[in-house]
Parts: structure tokens; sequence; C-alpha cells
């Protein structure tokens, strides 16, 4: 028996109570509590850079990007990216990722960080921040503050607290 077809789609609208009953069974009422779920906080993500993933018409997953800026640099904050239990090590996360991925450096976005696992993420290109060179608001391991530079040098020079980008940067 082969494996069901895994669509990626453009997350729309309509799927944000899909998203949003994901978002519960995945990661529990402690996700209110996140530092990066602060962050997106009242800000909303870019509908479009974020994506759902779907057997049939079951949504299996969803990964969402939301503009920030680190100091004054315009990037773009990944999460969260969440897939149903029985659908995980299935590469359903992989193909989300390298998706969002792929169309934020299509439309000209330089840096993408996230707070993960660096073995799981270094896989798409994330790596490691320096300690101390950025910063997040509220608790948060900086062993697990990744970026990555979709740009050659983009992260150059780049330093600050990261927050919320009120006002859509260019490029983002």
């Amino acid at each position: 028996m082969s494996e069901p077809q895994l669509t990626i789609l453009a997350e729309t609208l309509g799927d944000a109570l899909a998203i949003e009953r994901l978002h519960e069974r995945t990661f529990g009422p402690g996700r209110y509590t996140r530092s990066a779920f602060r962050i997106r906080e009242g800000r909303g993500h870019s509908l479009e850079l974020s994506y759902t993933a779907r057997i049939g018409t079951l949504l299996v997953g969803s990964i969402r990007l939301t503009p920030i800026c680190i100091g004054e640099t315009p990037a773009l904050l990944l999460g969260p990216l969440t897939v149903e239990p029985p659908f995980r090590s299935r590469g359903v996360g992989s193909k989300l990722i390298a998706r969002s991925i792929q169309e934020a450096k299509a439309k000209g976005v330089k840096l993408v960080v996230l707070v993960g696992d660096e073995p799981y993420y270094s896989k798409a290109g994330f790596k490691r921040i320096s300690k101390g060179l950025v910063k997040m608001p509220g608790p948060v391991d900086p062993g697990r503050l990744l970026v990555n530079e979709l740009v050659p040098g983009a992260f150059d020079g780049v330093a600050g607290l990261i927050r919320p980008d009120w006002i859509e940067a260019s490029g983002v």
C-alpha cells in the first residue's frame, strides 16, 4: 500500500480555526507563555508565507512566518511549525519549512530566525546565533535561537532585541 499524497498549500483565512485547533492539540495551553508566541501576539503572521500540509482534505501540519526586526534589521520569525503526532517523522515538517523558506527567499527576505532544536532545523540551513548577539523578550534558552541567512552574509553585523515589526519593513 502506498503512502497517501501530501499536499502543501498556501494558508488561507479559512484555515485559521483548523490551525488553532491543531495548535491546541500539539502545544496545549502553555503555548501562550512562550516568548515566540508573545512576539507574534497581536501582530499576525504573513499569510502569503504561511503554509498548510494536507492529506486529502485532512490538515496534518502548518507553518507560519511573522515579520519581525532584530534591532533595526527586518527578518521573519518562523513558527509555530506543527504536525499532527501520527504524521510526524514522515517529512511533513521538513516539506513545510522548505516551502516557506523557498517562498520567503523568492520575495527578497534575507533572514529567518526561530527558537528550536538545532539538530532538526540545521538540515534546513539554520545555525545557532552566538550567545548575547540577539535577545528575545522573555525567557529563551539562547542555545535554541537559530538563524537562516537566505542571502549569504545577511546576518553580518546584526544584533539587538527581536521585536514585532509593527510597520511592514521593505523586503519582508
